[in-house]
C-alpha cells in the first residue's frame, strides 16, 4: 500500500512525489534555521522581568519573604494537600497496581508534592530522581526538587544542567533521571511562566509604598513640638533648646529657659494623603492575589459572603489545575517503572481526588445499589464511612437488602445516581484479582488429588457412622468409642502432601517466584 495523502477527494499524493523530497513527517520551521537562533546553543529564560534585571530566578524566591505573598502561596498548596492522592488501578493489572502502591507509599509524598508546586510559582522546577531497589523493583527511592536557576534548556528544548564545568551551556543529562514540573511551557518558551512573576511588580511597589507610608506616618501621625526663643538668643542657647524638645518627645519631660515656651501643634487635615498610601497598598494586596488565587474575595475585608463563595470556585479550579500538573509528571514516572521492571498490562494512574462528605443521601444510595446486586468492596466501605480494619467482619453480600430481614416489600431499584469516576472503579470486579499468587498455585496443584490423601483419614469415621446408625448406638456412645477410631485413622497421607506443597512454596518464595504474572 502506498503511502501519501488525499489532497482532496479525487487526488492522491503519494509522499515520494513530493516535489520538495522533504517527508511530512519531518519539521521543517525549526530553532536552528529561524532568525531568532541563539549563536550560545542555548535557550535563554524570556521571562520579561528577569531580561530587565539582569538577575536570574532567585530573585523570585526572595518575594516569599513578603507576608501577603508567603500567605497565599501556602493557601495554594495547602489546598493541593488537603486532597486524597493514590494510585488508582483503571485499566492495569491489580499486581502491578500493588506493586506501585507499594513504591509510592516509602517515598515522602507530603514534601514532593510541595516541592512540584513550585513549577507553578517559577515556571518550571527540576526534580531529581535517586533510583533504587524498592520491593524488588527498580525504582526511586527518593524524588528532590533542585534549584530551577541551576538549570537551563538546549536547543532542542532538552533540560541541561549548569555545572562548574559546563557553566555556559550546560551538561546533558540522563534520561529518565529528572522530573521536571513546569506551568504553561510551550516550544516557544519551555521555562514556562511562573506565577511570581507577575507578583514581582506589584510585591515591589507595595514594599516601597510600605515604606513611606511609614515615614509618612512618623511625619505627620505625631503632634509637633515648636520651640520658640528671643530673636537675639545665641546659637548654642538654640542648639539646646532643640535637644531638650527631643528628649521631650521620648520622655515627656524638659526643662527649658524662662523666656522661652513650647507649643504643641497638631498636623492638619492629612488624611487624604494617607489614603493615597493605603489605596495604594490595597491595590498591590488585590493583584497578588488574583496572581497566586485567582481571585482576591476571600483575603479582602471588604469582601461579601457571596462574594467569597463565588472566589472559593475559582479558587477550586485554580487548585486542580496544580493538581493535574503533578499528577502528570508522577503518571510518566509510574510509565518509567513499569517499562524498566517489564510490568505487565497498562500501567496504573496517580490521581487527586475531593474526599466526599458521608452523609445520609450516600448511605441511601449505597443500599439502593446493594438491593440491585451491586457489591462494593471492603475498602470502599471504609474509606467513605471512615471505617477501622476491625469494624468490618463481612462486606454485604450480592442482593443484601436490609428491609428483607423486617418482612418489608424490597423497593424497585431507583436509577443510579451520578457517580464519581474513583467509586465506579471500586465497586467494579476485578479480573485480575482473582488470579492465583504463584505460592497459592503451588499449593493448589500439590493438593488437586485430594482423594487418596484425605479418604485413609476419612474412612474409618464414615464406617464407624455407618455402624452406629445400624446399631442404633446414641451420641454417646459413638463419643465414646472416638479415641480408638482416632487410631485408625491412617494421617500419613495428608501429612506428605502438605510437607511437599510447603517445601515447594518455601522454594517459590526464596526464589521470588510469581505464577500470576507468567
Amino acid at each position: 500500500m502506498s503511502r501519501g495523502l488525499w489532497v482532496s477527494p479525487t487526488e492522491f499524493v503519494r509522499f515520494a512525489e513530493d516535489s520538495t523530497g522533504k517527508s511530512l513527517a519531518k519539521q521543517i520551521a525549526t530553532r536552528d534555521r529561524s532568525p531568532d537562533f541563539s549563536v550560545l546553543n542555548i535557550l535563554p529564560n524570556p521571562d520579561p522581568i528577569l531580561k530587565r534585571q539582569g538577575k536570574d530566578i532567585s530573585v523570585y524566591r526572595d518575594l516569599l519573604s513578603d507576608a501577603h505573598v508567603g500567605g497565599c502561596v501556602r493557601r495554594r498548596v495547602a489546598a493541593v494537600k488537603a486532597l486524597e492522592h493514590g494510585v488508582e488501578q483503571e485499566g492495569a493489572k491489580s499486581r502491578t497496581t500493588k506493586r506501585i502502591e507499594a513504591v509510592f507509599k516509602r517515598l515522602p509524598m507530603g514534601r514532593i508534592i510541595g516541592e512540584m508546586l513550585n513549577g507553578a510559582l517559577y515556571g518550571y522546577q527540576p526534580m531529581e530522581l535517586i533510583w533504587g531497589q524498592v520491593e524488588g523493583l527498580t525504582a526511586p527511592i527518593d524524588i528532590i526538587g533542585k534549584p530551577p536557576e541551576w538549570f537551563l534548556f538546549g536547543p532542542e528544548g532538552d533540560l541541561r544542567f549548569r555545572s562548574r564545568d559546563h557553566l555556559l551551556h550546560g551538561e546533558a543529562l540522563p534520561p529518565r533521571k529528572f522530573l521536571l514540573p513546569r506551568q504553561d511551557a510551550d516550544y516557544n518558551n519551555p521555562y514556562g511562566i511562573g506565577e511570581l512573576s507577575r507578583c514581582f511588580w506589584p510585591a515591589t511597589f507595595k514594599k516601597g509604598g510600605l515604606k513611606f507610608w511609614v515615614t509618612f506616618s512618623e511625619k505627620y501621625g505625631t503632634p509637633w513640638l515648636v520651640g520658640k526663643m528671643p530673636k537675639n538668643a545665641p546659637q548654642n542657647e538654640v542648639d539646646a533648646l532643640l535637644d531638650n524638645l527631643e528628649s521631650m518627645i521620648a520622655d515627656a519631660v524638659a526643662a527649658i529657659p524662662d523666656d522661652a515656651s513650647v507649643d504643641i501643634v497638631e498636623s492638619g487635615s492629612k488624611g487624604a494623603s494617607a489614603e493615597v498610601f493605603n489605596g495604594l497598598l490595597m491595590f498591590c494586596r488585590a493583584e497578588i492575589s488574583t496572581a497566586l488565587l485567582g481571585q482576591n474575595q476571600t483575603t479582602e475585608t471588604n469582601s461579601t459572603n457571596a462574594s467569597a463563595t463565588a472566589g472559593l470556585e475559582v479558587t477550586q479550579d485554580l487548585r486542580d489545575g496544580l493538581a493535574d500538573m503533578v499528577a502528570e509528571e508522577l503518571n510518566q514516572l509510574i510509565g518509567w517503572i513499569c517499562a524498566l521492571n517489564n510490568l505487565p498490562g497498562e500501567p496504573p494512574r496517580f490521581a487527586f481526588w475531593e474526599q466526599e462528605e458521608v452523609d445520609k443521601a450516600q448511605a441511601e444510595r449505597d443500599q439502593i445499589l446493594s438491593g440491585a446486586g451491586v457489591r462494593f468492596s471492603k475498602s470502599y466501605w471504609m474509606r467513605s464511612y471512615d471505617l477501622r480494619e476491625d469494624d468490618i467482619e463481612d462486606a454485604p453480600a450480592p442482593g443484601f437488602d436490609p428491609s428483607a430481614s423486617s418482612g418489608q416489600r424490597s423497593a424497585q431499584p431507583a436509577p443510579f445516581p451520578e457517580r464519581s469516576r474513583r467509586e465506579l472503579a471500586l465497586a467494579e470486579p476485578d479480573e485480575d484479582e482473582a488470579e492465583p499468587d504463584g505460592i497459592d498455585a503451588l499449593i493448589d496443584e500439590a493438593m488437586a488429588d485430594w482423594e487418596p490423601v484425605l479418604n485413609p483419614l476419612f474412612e474409618p469415621l464414615r464406617q464407624a457412622l455407618e455402624e452406629a446408625a445400624a446399631r442404633g448406638e446414641t451420641a454417646g456412645e459413638l463419643l465414646a468409642r472416638l479415641p480408638d477410631l482416632l487410631e485408625r485413622m491412617d494421617a500419613d497421607p495428608l501429612a506428605d502432601s502438605l510437607t511437599r506443597a510447603a517445601f515447594s512454596a518455601s522454594l517459590a518464595a526464596q526464589a521470588g517466584l510469581e505464577l500470576g504474572d507468567e
